[in-house]
């Protein structure tokens, strides 16, 4: 299986992802617009084969927002299985994805964890899925 590697981060200058003086607009520092969802999540760790469950609050072809029940450490790195529906068939997008940061999401009723998830590495049938699910999404958005 062929792997290719996922670029997503780029270095930018101070001045690069800036905030505007003026009040109410912030410029967008990210590579790849966000798609705003919820759709169902397994992971594991690396040192775990056992899967875990989790939801995607947004993706972009650079990372996800994920919710999941325990707090991860930064720099871990898990596969990834995202499920969707495409018509009457389920499909899945399966990665490597490394956490670049986590906090406690702000919901009082459970202890939920938010991470932020920077894509490694797809297969280029994966990839494809991950675009063709970014592209039905901004098309109902």
């Amino acid at each position: 299986m062929a792997t290719m590697e996922h670029p997503t981060v780029t270095k930018e200058s101070k001045t690069a992802g800036a905030i505007p003086k003026r009040k109410g607009m912030t410029k967008e520092r990210r590579r790849h617009p966000r798609l705003y969802f919820k759709l169902p999540m397994s992971y594991s760790r690396s040192n775990n084969k056992d899967p875990y469950g989790g939801i995607v609050g947004n993706a972009s072809e650079g990372g996800i927002l994920v919710y999941l029940p325990e707090k991860l450490n930064s720099g871990e790195v898990l596969k990834i299985e995202i499920l969707f529906a495409k018509g009457w068939e389920l499909n899945t997008v399966r990665g490597i994805a490394k956490i670049i940061w986590s906090d406690l999401a702000a919901r009082k009723s459970k202890k939920v964890h938010r991470h932020g998830l920077q894509f490694q590495f797809f297969n280029k049938r994966n990839l494809q899925k991950l675009r063709i699910l970014l592209k039905e999404a901004s098309r109902k958005a």
